[in-house]
């Protein structure tokens, strides 16, 4: 286990592009290989994935961006037969996204098993301790793009 933090930089500049690597190398499923899915597309699909059908705002407020922002996803995904809106019983004028029933099972079978394997990393901990993980990530992500805060 690292000791000092140049061992710990040292472990994980040997581990992060061997978890991009694998990552890189899940396959997209047949039927989702003609469509031009991008990053930003698969968070919202694994949002959805995990937690079920909700509204655009919702959906913006975890993906920490504008809901003009998921509405343009939303959109894009709709066209390509990937999401489906409805309305909200409750309230007509919002409308609850969904992933489209036939293409779930291809969705679930890609993305399911990456969540999996954070949710087994991560039981271990306590909720102190995944609070730290994410935020450390979220630190390098801020460090790594020029946008740390001082």
């Amino acid at each position: 286990m690292p000791g000092d933090v140049d061992d710990a930089v040292r472990a994980l500049l040997l581990l992060m592009p061997r978890m991009v690597g694998r990552v890189k190398k899940i396959p997209v499923p047949e039927e989702l290989r003609s469509f031009p899915l991008a990053p930003r597309h698969l968070s919202l699909l694994s949002n959805l994935l995990l937690d079920g059908p909700m509204a655009v705002n919702e959906l913006a407020a975890r993906l920490e961006v504008a809901p003009t922002t998921v509405s343009l996803l939303i959109g894009d995904l709709s066209r390509m037969g990937i999401l489906e809106r409805r309305e909200d019983e409750t309230d007509r004028r919002r409308r609850i996204i969904g992933i489209a029933a036939e293409r779930l099972p291809a969705i679930r079978d890609w993305l399911a098993p990456g969540a999996a394997a954070w949710r087994k990393a991560l039981a271990p901990l306590t909720p102190d301790q995944r609070r730290m993980f994410v935020d450390t990530l979220l630190a390098y992500e801020a460090a790594v793009s020029g946008e740390e805060q001082d």
